[in-house]
Protein backbone atom coordinates (compact mmCIF):
# COMPACT_ATOMS: atom_id res chain seq x y z
CA UNK A 1 0.00 0.00 0.00
CA UNK A 2 1.23 3.85 -0.84
CA UNK A 3 0.09 6.49 0.03
CA UNK A 4 0.29 9.99 -1.79
CA UNK A 5 2.02 13.36 -0.73
CA UNK A 6 2.07 16.67 -1.13
CA UNK A 7 5.46 17.86 -0.90
CA UNK A 8 5.91 21.25 -3.02
CA UNK A 9 3.43 23.01 -5.00
CA UNK A 10 1.94 21.17 -7.58
CA UNK A 11 3.20 17.49 -7.15
CA UNK A 12 2.82 14.44 -5.38
CA UNK A 13 5.22 11.52 -4.31
CA UNK A 14 4.56 8.28 -3.64
CA UNK A 15 6.12 6.97 -0.41
CA UNK A 16 5.84 3.11 0.69
CA UNK A 17 4.91 2.58 4.34
CA UNK A 18 8.48 0.88 4.72
CA UNK A 19 9.65 4.85 4.35
CA UNK A 20 8.53 5.42 8.05
CA UNK A 21 10.05 2.59 10.07
CA UNK A 22 11.59 3.68 13.27
CA UNK A 23 12.89 2.01 16.50
CA UNK A 24 11.79 5.77 18.43
CA UNK A 25 8.74 6.41 20.07
CA UNK A 26 9.96 10.00 18.96
CA UNK A 27 8.91 9.66 15.83
CA UNK A 28 5.23 9.19 16.35
CA UNK A 29 5.45 11.78 18.42
CA UNK A 30 6.48 14.61 16.25
CA UNK A 31 4.21 13.07 13.65
CA UNK A 32 1.25 14.09 16.66
CA UNK A 33 2.30 17.40 16.80
CA UNK A 34 1.83 17.64 12.96
CA UNK A 35 -1.70 16.55 13.79
CA UNK A 36 -2.29 18.38 16.98
CA UNK A 37 -1.51 21.65 14.73
CA UNK A 38 -4.14 20.30 12.16
CA UNK A 39 -6.81 20.60 14.45
CA UNK A 40 -5.26 23.76 16.05
CA UNK A 41 -6.08 25.13 11.87
CA UNK A 42 -2.48 26.48 12.52
CA UNK A 43 -1.40 25.83 8.82
CA UNK A 44 -2.11 23.21 5.87
CA UNK A 45 -0.90 19.53 5.52
CA UNK A 46 1.81 20.57 2.99
CA UNK A 47 2.78 23.66 4.93
CA UNK A 48 2.99 21.52 8.48
CA UNK A 49 5.13 18.90 7.00
CA UNK A 50 7.03 21.23 5.47
CA UNK A 51 8.16 22.54 8.60
CA UNK A 52 9.57 18.82 9.68
CA UNK A 53 13.02 18.26 9.63
CA UNK A 54 14.17 17.38 6.08
CA UNK A 55 15.68 13.58 6.98
CA UNK A 56 11.71 12.67 8.70
CA UNK A 57 9.80 15.20 6.11
CA UNK A 58 9.17 11.97 3.70
CA UNK A 59 8.20 9.08 6.42
CA UNK A 60 6.44 11.45 8.41
CA UNK A 61 4.25 12.80 5.44
CA UNK A 62 3.37 8.71 4.72
CA UNK A 63 2.70 8.79 8.54
CA UNK A 64 0.65 11.50 8.78
CA UNK A 65 -1.78 11.25 4.84
CA UNK A 66 -2.28 7.83 5.49
CA UNK A 67 -3.21 8.40 8.77
CA UNK A 68 -6.02 10.84 7.79
CA UNK A 69 -7.35 8.99 5.46
CA UNK A 70 -8.34 6.28 7.76
CA UNK A 71 -9.08 9.00 10.42
CA UNK A 72 -12.77 8.64 11.12
CA UNK A 73 -12.46 4.40 11.10
CA UNK A 74 -9.25 4.61 13.69
CA UNK A 75 -11.36 7.15 15.57
CA UNK A 76 -14.46 5.13 15.77
CA UNK A 77 -12.21 1.62 16.64
CA UNK A 78 -10.21 3.29 19.48
CA UNK A 79 -13.87 4.71 20.84
CA UNK A 80 -16.02 1.25 20.55
CA UNK A 81 -12.26 -0.63 21.86
CA UNK A 82 -12.22 2.27 25.41
CA UNK A 83 -8.57 2.25 24.71
CA UNK A 84 -8.03 5.96 25.53
CA UNK A 85 -10.50 5.66 28.73
CA UNK A 86 -8.19 2.17 29.97
CA UNK A 87 -5.07 3.92 29.12
CA UNK A 88 -5.31 7.46 29.91
CA UNK A 89 -2.62 6.97 32.11
CA UNK A 90 -0.02 6.02 29.41
CA UNK A 91 -1.73 7.77 26.49
CA UNK A 92 -2.15 11.55 26.93
CA UNK A 93 -2.57 12.65 23.37
CA UNK A 94 -5.54 11.11 21.41
CA UNK A 95 -3.37 12.15 17.86
CA UNK A 96 -0.88 10.17 19.13
CA UNK A 97 -2.96 7.17 19.72
CA UNK A 98 -4.27 7.61 16.35
CA UNK A 99 -1.08 7.39 14.38
CA UNK A 100 -0.42 3.92 16.61
CA UNK A 101 -3.76 2.28 16.30
CA UNK A 102 -3.32 3.18 12.28
CA UNK A 103 -0.09 1.07 12.24
CA UNK A 104 -1.08 -1.74 14.38
CA UNK A 105 -4.24 -2.26 12.06
CA UNK A 106 -3.45 -1.04 8.75
CA UNK A 107 0.55 -0.96 8.31
CA UNK A 108 3.11 -3.32 9.39
CA UNK A 109 2.96 -2.76 13.15
CA UNK A 110 3.87 -0.12 15.00
CA UNK A 111 7.73 0.73 14.18
CA UNK A 112 9.33 1.67 18.02
CA UNK A 113 11.07 0.49 20.44
CA UNK A 114 8.92 -1.80 23.28
CA UNK A 115 7.82 0.81 26.12
CA UNK A 116 4.85 1.77 27.72
CA UNK A 117 2.97 3.29 25.41
CA UNK A 118 3.68 0.67 22.41
CA UNK A 119 2.21 -1.42 25.41
CA UNK A 120 -0.11 0.00 26.06
CA UNK A 121 -1.54 -0.10 22.82
CA UNK A 122 -0.82 -3.85 22.02
CA UNK A 123 -2.62 -4.94 25.16
CA UNK A 124 -5.92 -3.79 23.73
CA UNK A 125 -4.80 -5.41 20.27
CA UNK A 126 -7.52 -8.41 19.80
CA UNK A 127 -10.00 -5.54 20.88
CA UNK A 128 -8.96 -2.99 18.31
CA UNK A 129 -8.81 -5.98 15.78
CA UNK A 130 -12.38 -6.95 16.41
CA UNK A 131 -14.15 -3.30 16.26
CA UNK A 132 -11.76 -2.84 13.03
CA UNK A 133 -13.65 -6.06 11.36
CA UNK A 134 -17.10 -4.72 12.59
CA UNK A 135 -16.47 -2.07 10.36
CA UNK A 136 -15.23 -3.46 7.33
CA UNK A 137 -18.50 -6.04 7.89
CA UNK A 138 -21.12 -2.81 8.84
CA UNK A 139 -20.18 -1.00 5.40
CA UNK A 140 -19.64 -4.22 3.50
CA UNK A 141 -16.40 -3.84 2.67
CA UNK A 142 -13.54 -7.06 2.63
CA UNK A 143 -10.21 -4.96 2.30
CA UNK A 144 -9.70 -2.25 4.63
CA UNK A 145 -8.15 0.30 2.15
CA UNK A 146 -11.94 0.37 1.22
CA UNK A 147 -12.17 2.44 3.95
CA UNK A 148 -10.05 5.23 3.27
CA UNK A 149 -11.70 8.61 1.94
CA UNK A 150 -11.86 9.38 -1.54
CA UNK A 151 -10.06 12.38 -2.76
CA UNK A 152 -11.38 15.94 -4.24
CA UNK A 153 -12.33 15.19 -7.85
CA UNK A 154 -11.95 18.29 -9.42
CA UNK A 155 -8.25 17.32 -8.29
CA UNK A 156 -8.48 14.81 -11.46
CA UNK A 157 -10.03 17.67 -13.94
CA UNK A 158 -6.42 19.53 -13.37
CA UNK A 159 -3.18 18.29 -15.32
CA UNK A 160 -0.14 17.77 -13.97
CA UNK A 161 1.58 21.25 -15.31
CA UNK A 162 5.45 21.58 -15.95
CA UNK A 163 6.68 25.13 -17.08
CA UNK A 164 9.68 24.93 -18.98
CA UNK A 165 12.81 27.09 -17.43
CA UNK A 166 13.77 28.87 -20.47
CA UNK A 167 16.78 29.97 -18.75
CA UNK A 168 18.23 26.72 -19.21
CA UNK A 169 16.85 25.42 -22.20
CA UNK A 170 14.05 25.22 -24.61
CA UNK A 171 10.37 24.03 -25.26
CA UNK A 172 11.64 21.59 -28.20
CA UNK A 173 14.75 20.33 -26.34
CA UNK A 174 12.05 19.57 -23.41
CA UNK A 175 9.51 17.76 -25.43
CA UNK A 176 12.69 15.87 -26.61
CA UNK A 177 13.78 14.76 -23.54
CA UNK A 178 9.80 13.68 -22.55
CA UNK A 179 9.41 11.95 -25.39
CA UNK A 180 12.52 10.18 -25.11
CA UNK A 181 11.79 9.11 -21.28
CA UNK A 182 8.40 7.37 -23.12
CA UNK A 183 5.60 10.42 -23.03
CA UNK A 184 3.28 10.64 -25.75
CA UNK A 185 2.64 13.95 -27.36
CA UNK A 186 -0.90 13.47 -27.38
CA UNK A 187 -2.48 15.19 -24.44
CA UNK A 188 -3.05 15.11 -20.61
CA UNK A 189 -5.85 12.94 -20.74
CA UNK A 190 -5.34 10.66 -23.53
CA UNK A 191 -3.20 8.38 -20.85
CA UNK A 192 -0.99 8.11 -18.59
CA UNK A 193 2.21 8.78 -20.50
CA UNK A 194 0.33 11.43 -22.20
CA UNK A 195 1.41 15.26 -22.39
CA UNK A 196 1.27 18.37 -24.89
CA UNK A 197 1.76 22.04 -24.69
CA UNK A 198 -0.64 24.63 -22.85
CA UNK A 199 -2.83 26.89 -25.01
CA UNK A 200 -2.60 30.06 -23.26
CA UNK A 201 0.46 29.74 -21.39
CA UNK A 202 3.69 30.04 -23.87
CA UNK A 203 6.71 27.12 -22.52
CA UNK A 204 3.82 25.19 -20.18
CA UNK A 205 3.58 21.58 -20.43
CA UNK A 206 0.62 19.51 -19.59
CA UNK A 207 0.91 15.72 -18.36
CA UNK A 208 -1.35 13.24 -16.54
CA UNK A 209 -2.82 14.30 -13.56
CA UNK A 210 -1.28 11.65 -11.10
CA UNK A 211 2.44 12.22 -13.11
CA UNK A 212 5.19 12.47 -10.93
CA UNK A 213 7.92 14.38 -11.01
CA UNK A 214 10.07 14.12 -8.01
CA UNK A 215 12.76 11.91 -8.93
CA UNK A 216 13.18 13.39 -12.38
CA UNK A 217 16.35 14.88 -13.79
CA UNK A 218 14.41 17.58 -15.61
CA UNK A 219 12.78 18.63 -12.16
CA UNK A 220 15.61 17.83 -9.65
CA UNK A 221 18.25 20.16 -11.76
CA UNK A 222 15.57 23.20 -12.60
CA UNK A 223 14.83 22.94 -15.78
CA UNK A 224 11.09 22.42 -15.39
CA UNK A 225 9.28 24.42 -12.79
CA UNK A 226 5.92 22.66 -11.12
CA UNK A 227 3.73 25.40 -11.56
CA UNK A 228 -0.24 25.68 -12.01
CA UNK A 229 -1.25 27.23 -15.27
CA UNK A 230 -3.35 29.88 -13.27
CA UNK A 231 -0.16 30.78 -11.53
CA UNK A 232 1.71 31.74 -14.24
CA UNK A 233 -0.96 34.47 -15.30
CA UNK A 234 0.46 37.06 -13.52
CA UNK A 235 3.92 37.02 -14.91
CA UNK A 236 2.62 37.03 -18.40
CA UNK A 237 0.09 39.74 -17.79
CA UNK A 238 2.77 41.54 -16.26
CA UNK A 239 5.23 41.63 -19.36
CA UNK A 240 8.11 42.59 -17.58
CA UNK A 241 10.99 44.39 -19.65
CA UNK A 242 13.92 42.58 -20.79
CA UNK A 243 16.63 44.80 -21.05
CA UNK A 244 19.44 45.74 -18.96
CA UNK A 245 18.25 48.38 -17.73
CA UNK A 246 15.48 46.68 -16.48
CA UNK A 247 14.19 47.21 -12.81
CA UNK A 248 11.01 44.74 -11.53
CA UNK A 249 9.32 43.83 -8.07
CA UNK A 250 8.11 40.70 -7.23
CA UNK A 251 6.53 42.30 -3.44
CA UNK A 252 5.59 38.35 -1.95
CA UNK A 253 8.23 36.43 -4.17
CA UNK A 254 7.92 32.86 -1.79
CA UNK A 255 8.14 30.41 -2.90
CA UNK A 256 9.21 31.48 -6.08
CA UNK A 257 7.80 29.75 -9.03
CA UNK A 258 6.14 32.97 -10.15
CA UNK A 259 9.65 34.99 -9.50
CA UNK A 260 11.58 32.30 -11.71
CA UNK A 261 8.83 32.57 -14.25
CA UNK A 262 9.63 36.59 -14.08
CA UNK A 263 13.37 36.10 -14.56
CA UNK A 264 12.53 34.07 -17.50
CA UNK A 265 10.63 36.00 -19.23
CA UNK A 266 13.15 39.03 -18.64
CA UNK A 267 15.62 36.58 -20.42
CA UNK A 268 18.10 36.72 -16.96
CA UNK A 269 18.32 40.81 -17.92
CA UNK A 270 17.57 43.73 -15.42
CA UNK A 271 17.00 43.48 -12.22
CA UNK A 272 14.42 41.81 -10.30
CA UNK A 273 14.10 42.45 -6.52
CA UNK A 274 12.24 39.68 -4.69
CA UNK A 275 10.62 40.19 -1.63
CA UNK A 276 10.33 38.30 1.24
CA UNK A 277 9.81 39.36 5.12
CA UNK A 278 9.14 35.35 6.58
CA UNK A 279 13.19 34.63 7.15
CA UNK A 280 12.18 30.74 6.51
CA UNK A 281 10.44 31.23 3.41
CA UNK A 282 13.07 33.42 2.37
CA UNK A 283 15.73 30.76 2.97
CA UNK A 284 12.87 28.60 1.02
CA UNK A 285 12.94 31.10 -2.04
CA UNK A 286 16.65 31.57 -2.24
CA UNK A 287 16.97 27.51 -2.69
CA UNK A 288 14.17 28.02 -5.63
CA UNK A 289 16.34 30.86 -7.16
CA UNK A 290 19.21 28.97 -7.12
CA UNK A 291 18.48 25.69 -8.47
CA UNK A 292 16.65 27.54 -11.62
CA UNK A 293 19.37 29.58 -12.64
CA UNK A 294 17.97 33.28 -11.99
CA UNK A 295 20.77 35.28 -12.15
CA UNK A 296 19.67 38.82 -12.15
CA UNK A 297 16.90 38.16 -9.00
CA UNK A 298 18.51 40.23 -5.82
CA UNK A 299 16.29 38.39 -2.88
CA UNK A 300 15.04 40.58 -0.34
CA UNK A 301 14.52 39.51 3.44
CA UNK A 302 11.90 42.53 4.16
CA UNK A 303 8.37 43.25 4.17
CA UNK A 304 7.40 44.86 0.55
CA UNK A 305 5.24 47.03 2.95
CA UNK A 306 8.05 48.56 4.85
CA UNK A 307 9.94 49.73 1.61
CA UNK A 308 10.34 53.65 0.82
CA UNK A 309 9.34 53.45 -2.87
CA UNK A 310 11.91 56.61 -2.95
CA UNK A 311 14.49 54.51 -2.15
CA UNK A 312 17.26 54.53 -4.53
CA UNK A 313 17.52 50.82 -5.09
CA UNK A 314 13.88 50.37 -5.93
CA UNK A 315 12.31 53.84 -7.35
CA UNK A 316 13.30 52.88 -10.98
CA UNK A 317 11.02 50.06 -10.70
CA UNK A 318 8.31 49.94 -13.79
CA UNK A 319 6.78 46.98 -12.93
CA UNK A 320 5.32 45.14 -9.62
CA UNK A 321 3.92 42.12 -9.42
CA UNK A 322 1.65 41.77 -5.99
CA UNK A 323 0.22 38.10 -5.46
CA UNK A 324 -0.30 38.69 -1.57
CA UNK A 325 -1.19 36.23 1.21
CA UNK A 326 -5.32 35.40 0.60
CA UNK A 327 -7.76 33.04 1.39
CA UNK A 328 -6.87 29.90 -0.49
CA UNK A 329 -10.38 29.21 -1.69
CA UNK A 330 -9.32 28.23 -4.98
CA UNK A 331 -6.72 26.04 -4.26
CA UNK A 332 -7.94 22.27 -4.97
CA UNK A 333 -5.46 20.79 -2.82
CA UNK A 334 -4.98 16.77 -3.48
CA UNK A 335 -4.53 16.89 0.37
CA UNK A 336 -7.00 19.07 2.76
CA UNK A 337 -9.71 16.76 1.60
CA UNK A 338 -8.50 14.52 4.53
CA UNK A 339 -9.02 17.60 7.38
CA UNK A 340 -11.73 16.76 9.35
CA UNK A 341 -13.86 20.39 9.10
CA UNK A 342 -16.99 20.80 10.07
CA UNK A 343 -19.44 23.75 8.40
CA UNK A 344 -18.66 26.14 10.92
CA UNK A 345 -14.93 26.55 10.04
CA UNK A 346 -15.51 25.56 6.60
CA UNK A 347 -17.15 28.43 5.41
CA UNK A 348 -14.42 31.45 5.14
CA UNK A 349 -16.01 34.27 7.67
CA UNK A 350 -16.53 38.07 6.64
CA UNK A 351 -14.71 39.15 9.41
CA UNK A 352 -10.80 37.08 7.95
CA UNK A 353 -11.57 38.18 4.46
CA UNK A 354 -12.59 41.71 5.07
CA UNK A 355 -8.81 41.69 6.96
CA UNK A 356 -7.37 39.80 4.21
CA UNK A 357 -8.82 42.65 1.56
CA UNK A 358 -7.49 45.81 3.78
CA UNK A 359 -4.15 43.63 3.65
CA UNK A 360 -4.19 43.51 0.15
CA UNK A 361 -5.54 47.03 -0.78
CA UNK A 362 -2.77 47.75 1.49
CA UNK A 363 -0.24 46.56 -0.86
CA UNK A 364 -1.79 47.45 -4.37
CA UNK A 365 -1.60 51.22 -2.90
CA UNK A 366 2.10 50.76 -1.19
CA UNK A 367 3.31 49.54 -4.83
CA UNK A 368 1.37 52.89 -6.25
CA UNK A 369 3.22 55.21 -4.71
CA UNK A 370 6.59 53.89 -6.66
CA UNK A 371 7.39 57.04 -8.75
CA UNK A 372 8.53 55.13 -11.79
CA UNK A 373 6.03 52.12 -11.87
CA UNK A 374 3.75 51.72 -15.23
CA UNK A 375 2.61 48.28 -14.70
CA UNK A 376 0.92 46.45 -11.83
CA UNK A 377 -0.32 43.27 -11.67
CA UNK A 378 -2.25 42.16 -8.59
CA UNK A 379 -3.57 38.25 -7.82
CA UNK A 380 -5.03 36.02 -5.45
CA UNK A 381 -5.52 32.20 -5.54
CA UNK A 382 -9.25 32.64 -3.92
CA UNK A 383 -12.86 32.71 -5.35
CA UNK A 384 -14.38 35.62 -3.27
CA UNK A 385 -15.45 39.15 -4.87
CA UNK A 386 -14.07 40.74 -1.42
CA UNK A 387 -11.01 39.50 -2.16
CA UNK A 388 -10.64 39.72 -6.12
CA UNK A 389 -13.17 42.71 -7.56
CA UNK A 390 -13.88 44.43 -4.67
CA UNK A 391 -10.10 44.92 -3.39
CA UNK A 392 -10.06 46.09 -7.13
CA UNK A 393 -12.78 48.65 -6.91
CA UNK A 394 -11.38 50.67 -4.30
CA UNK A 395 -7.81 50.56 -5.30
CA UNK A 396 -9.10 52.07 -8.61
CA UNK A 397 -10.83 54.68 -6.12
CA UNK A 398 -8.16 55.42 -3.88
CA UNK A 399 -5.73 58.58 -3.68
CA UNK A 400 -2.97 56.47 -4.65
CA UNK A 401 -4.63 55.57 -7.91
CA UNK A 402 -6.25 58.78 -8.73
CA UNK A 403 -3.26 61.15 -8.22
CA UNK A 404 -1.21 58.56 -10.06
CA UNK A 405 -3.34 58.80 -12.73
CA UNK A 406 -3.73 54.56 -12.28
CA UNK A 407 -6.76 52.46 -14.40
CA UNK A 408 -7.28 48.84 -15.19
CA UNK A 409 -5.43 47.56 -18.16
CA UNK A 410 -8.16 46.95 -21.76
CA UNK A 411 -8.62 43.47 -22.29
CA UNK A 412 -6.31 43.01 -25.06
CA UNK A 413 -3.39 43.39 -22.96
CA UNK A 414 -4.37 40.85 -19.98
CA UNK A 415 -4.72 37.46 -22.14
CA UNK A 416 -7.43 38.22 -24.17
CA UNK A 417 -7.69 35.13 -25.48
CA UNK A 418 -8.62 33.88 -21.99
CA UNK A 419 -12.30 33.07 -21.67
CA UNK A 420 -13.70 33.59 -18.53
CA UNK A 421 -13.42 37.10 -16.79
CA UNK A 422 -14.23 38.88 -14.16
CA UNK A 423 -17.61 39.42 -12.61
CA UNK A 424 -19.39 42.25 -13.76
CA UNK A 425 -22.33 42.31 -10.85
CA UNK A 426 -19.39 43.45 -8.88
CA UNK A 427 -17.56 46.34 -10.60
CA UNK A 428 -18.84 49.86 -10.48
CA UNK A 429 -18.71 49.82 -14.67
CA UNK A 430 -19.74 46.36 -15.58
CA UNK A 431 -17.99 46.64 -19.19
CA UNK A 432 -14.53 46.57 -17.10
CA UNK A 433 -14.87 43.35 -15.51
CA UNK A 434 -13.62 42.21 -19.21
CA UNK A 435 -10.38 43.40 -18.30
CA UNK A 436 -10.46 40.84 -15.17
CA UNK A 437 -9.30 37.19 -15.05
CA UNK A 438 -10.86 34.26 -13.82
CA UNK A 439 -10.23 30.47 -13.26
CA UNK A 440 -13.06 28.43 -12.14
CA UNK A 441 -11.53 25.87 -9.68
CA UNK A 442 -11.37 22.11 -11.56
CA UNK A 443 -14.08 23.21 -14.58
CA UNK A 444 -10.69 25.72 -16.21
CA UNK A 445 -8.51 22.60 -15.62
CA UNK A 446 -6.65 25.10 -13.48
CA UNK A 447 -7.17 26.14 -9.55
CA UNK A 448 -9.16 29.04 -8.75
CA UNK A 449 -7.85 32.28 -9.85
CA UNK A 450 -7.85 35.93 -10.03
CA UNK A 451 -5.60 38.28 -12.12
CA UNK A 452 -5.95 42.20 -12.37
CA UNK A 453 -3.67 44.69 -13.90
CA UNK A 454 -3.20 48.57 -13.07
CA UNK A 455 -1.42 50.18 -15.51
CA UNK A 456 -0.38 54.53 -15.40
CA UNK A 457 -2.16 56.86 -18.08
CA UNK A 458 -0.05 58.68 -19.92
CA UNK A 459 -0.45 62.30 -19.10
CA UNK A 460 -1.42 64.39 -22.10
CA UNK A 461 1.42 67.12 -22.55
CA UNK A 462 -0.65 69.40 -24.00
CA UNK A 463 -2.69 70.03 -20.80
CA UNK A 464 -1.80 73.54 -19.24
CA UNK A 465 1.25 73.30 -17.27
CA UNK A 466 1.82 74.76 -14.08
CA UNK A 467 5.23 75.96 -14.42
CA UNK A 468 6.00 77.11 -18.19
CA UNK A 469 9.40 77.35 -19.15
CA UNK A 470 10.96 81.20 -19.44
CA UNK A 471 11.26 80.06 -23.24
CA UNK A 472 7.41 79.94 -23.87
CA UNK A 473 5.90 82.82 -25.33
CA UNK A 474 3.68 84.69 -23.30
CA UNK A 475 0.06 84.59 -23.49
CA UNK A 476 -2.14 87.27 -24.99
CA UNK A 477 -5.58 88.35 -22.88
CA UNK A 478 -8.47 87.83 -24.78
CA UNK A 479 -10.95 90.77 -24.50
CA UNK A 480 -14.43 90.66 -25.44
CA UNK A 481 -15.26 93.15 -27.98
CA UNK A 482 -17.78 95.94 -26.57
CA UNK A 483 -20.89 96.24 -28.48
Amino acid sequence: MYCLSMLARGHMLKVPFCVYSTKSMNFYLEAAKVLDSLDARKGSIKGLLGTVVTKDRKRTAALVIETLKFKSVITEVISQAKLLKEENKKIKSPNLALLLVHDLLLAKGIQAGDGPIKQAILRHRTRLNAELQKIKIKRGVKDAKDLAVSGDPRAEQIPRYARVNTLLWNSSDAIEYFVARGFVLSGPFESDTGFGRDAHVPNLLQFAPRTLFHEDDAYLSGKIILQDKASCFPAIVLNPPSTETATVIDATSAPGNKTSHLSALMGGKGTLYAFERDFKRFSTLKHMLSSARCQNVQPVNADFLTVDPSDTRFAGATHILLDPSCSGSGIVNRLDYLVDTDSENEVETNDRLNKLAAFQLSMIKHAMKFPAVQRIVYSTCSIHALENEHVVKEALASDEAVSNNFQLAPKEDVLPTWPRRGLPSEMNAPESAESLIRCSPGEDGTNGFFVSCFVKRTKDPMKKRKNPSSEDPPRKKKHKQKR
